[in-house]
């Protein structure tokens, strides 16, 4: 296991370091080449190849960070510091579902911070924690882009809308006891992390089409507009391309007989 330090400096240990068993690191060389094809410069891969990583190991481990930086050409350092800024990049352990409650200010004023405070106290564990039994990881979310439907939490990326304490602790019991849990919107049924992690990665797995999308809330300023017959102003007409300028008129040839 990866841990940190009172000052919050990652440690990786022996263990996530150990080499991918060989069909392992067969199977993630050829998905890595795929995930390179895509891109003109091959460290744009990055990314992607993280999720990867976290698809196989459930996080970002130092062997799939060594591989990273082998595979694109990078140092381990560059490919940490990458590791290290994204909050879907995990560097320790992450149970099989993220659960991320939203306790910015529109949820929190909804009650995302009563949400929180619940689930916490009834899981046991605080930000970025686990529980015991490796099903759910608890996390405190900046912002959903769902304020629409405050207050919101997310499973695995996945939408919950309009929660209340009871509802997301409900959803936890179900998380761990390995029952379906189906979103508000998207998919028919909640992946596990490793799974969204090779969705990330750029993998289909066939299922981008079901459930529910936008909902009414998100929908409503468009449904005015089609009332009201609104629309938006057409853009300006674009200036015309500049035209090249003339070339300069060639000197006269001199004529026959003209003096010196």
């Amino acid at each position: 296991m990866s841990g940190h330090d009172a000052s919050g400096h990652l440690h990786v240990s022996a263990e996530s370091k150990a080499p991918y068993a060989a069909d392992v690191l067969a199977t993630l060389r050829q998905d890595a080449a795929a995930v390179i094809a895509r891109y003109p410069v091959k460290r744009s891969a990055l990314l992607p190849l993280l999720h990867l990583v976290q698809s196989v190991d459930g996080y970002v481990t130092g062997r799939g960070i060594e591989l990273c930086a082998e595979l694109l050409d990078l140092s381990t350092a560059e490919v940490s510091g990458v590791a290290t800024f994204y909050t879907q990049y995990k560097r320790h352990p992450n149970g099989d579902y993220t659960l991320g409650v939203c306790t910015n200010t529109l949820c929190a004023i909804m009650g995302g911070d009563a949400i929180w405070d619940a689930v916490s106290e009834h899981l046991g564990v605080g930000h970025d924690e686990t529980t015991a039994d490796g099903k759910v990881t608890l996390e405190r979310i900046e912002c959903n882009a769902a304020c629409d439907y405050a207050p919101v939490v997310m499973t695995n990326w996945e939408f919950f809308d309009n929660q209340t304490p009871d509802s997301v602790i409900r959803l936890a019991d179900d998380l761990r006891a390995g029952k379906d849990v189906r979103p508000t919107r998207g998919p028919d049924k909640v992946c596990t992390f490793k799974e969204v992690s090779r969705v990330l990665a750029g993998f289909s797995d066939g299922r981008a089409d079901e459930g529910p999308a936008a909902g009414p809330a998100s929908l409503l300023g468009l449904k005015i507009a089609h009332e009201h017959g609104w629309a938006a102003p057409q853009p300006p007409a674009a200036d015309p391309a500049p035209t090249a300028p003339a070339a300069p008129a060639a000197p006269a040839a001199p004529t026959k007989g003209a003096s010196k």
